[in-house]
């Protein structure tokens, strides 16, 4: 007689972020690379967590999106998935994750990341954190990897429709009007060199939500370059905002389109930085909400692993 079916495991990574103020200065050093963060800059992050909540929102986010779709993969009484989560820079770390699935072994692993577009960078990041695991505490089940879904049905309407929902913030008389400023996170200029598709990618996603809401004006920008000697990805936000200033602009959308949930980079980038430039200038800045713990996200991420599946199959 047969034994029990083994689970297919679905390992969903994220950034992560500090888990309480303490451990800025730590989740700095990973995310650094051991390298030491200077102490004005720790300081200056330390107070962007404590403005926002004393903590990233990010792990709570992630774990309850992996509860429901573990949740929706299974159906009503299945046991066919078990959805794990783990943080590329905190605890769980994604080592820490690989361990305890490896204990239930299971028949076969996907990686699939909190984040759309793919970029050596970001995605390959992780991916390449799975395959640390693995060399180090082994598993002789297949892993693949979902890489990219920057394009899916279910994300763009999810954005769209949040953006449609956002314009409603504004006075009735402009909402036609109001430019939106699509967002990702930048990274260092030099992934134009290798020819990395992630600005590709995220111009993707902006693509694919206009062809949906239709804005009548819109700009792309990347946000939160890193504090490195090298160039980042531009044009900044700060710089977009100035330029739809001057074109006579007075109000203002952003939809962070690189981000699948609240963070610091969302709660303190854009809901004070860049609302308080511009409340400068005299502009009514406006953010689209997260896809965050929504059903929307649930469906997409099944669909995405769904496809993924089938993908394998043939």
């Amino acid at each position: 007689m047969p034994g029990p079916q083994k689970p297919i495991a679905v390992l969903l990574m994220a950034m992560g972020g500090p888990d309480r103020l303490e451990n800025v200065e730590p989740y700095l050093l990973d995310v650094r690379g051991g390298r030491p963060t200077p102490r004005e800059l720790v300081e200056e992050i330390r107070e962007r967590y404590r403005v926002t909540g004393g903590k990233s929102p990010v792990l709570g986010i992630t774990r309850e999106v992996a509860r429901q779709l573990e949740q929706k993969l299974n159906g009503p009484g299945g046991e066919r998935y078990r959805v794990y989560v783990g943080l590329r820079h905190w605890h769980p770390y994604i080592k820490e994750a690989y361990a305890e699935l490896l204990d239930d072994q299971p028949e076969r692993l996907v990686g699939l990341c909190m984040a759309p577009q793919y970029s050596s960078m970001s995605i390959g990041a992780y991916i390449k954190k799975v395959e640390e695991a693995r060399t180090a505490l082994g598993g002789d089940f297949p892993v693949s990897y979902v890489q990219s879904w920057h394009r899916h049905p279910g994300l763009v309407k999810g954005i769209a429709d949040n953006v449609a929902a956002a314009l409603q913030k504004f006075p009735a008389a402009v909402r036609a009007l109001v430019p939106v400023i699509f967002t990702a996170h930048s990274l260092p200029e030099r992934i134009l060199q290798m020819k990395d598709p992630y600005p590709e990618e995220v111009r993707g996603t902006m693509e694919a939500v206009c062809e949906l809401v239709k804005p009548m004006t819109t700009r792309f920008a990347f946000q939160s370059q890193g504090r490195s000697g090298e160039k980042w990805l531009g044009p900044d936000v700060e710089s977009v905002l100035e330029e739809l200033h001057r074109d006579g602009h007075r109000h203002v959308l952003i939809a962070p389109i690189g981000f699948i949930s609240d963070h610091v980079e969302i709660l303190y980038d854009i809901d004070i930085e860049f609302k308080r430039l511009a409340d400068s200038k005299g502009m009514q800045l406006e953010r689209i909400p997260m896809l965050n713990v929504s059903m929307p996200l649930i469906e997409t991420l099944a669909s995405v692993l769904e496809e993924h599946e089938s993908s394998l199959v043939r």
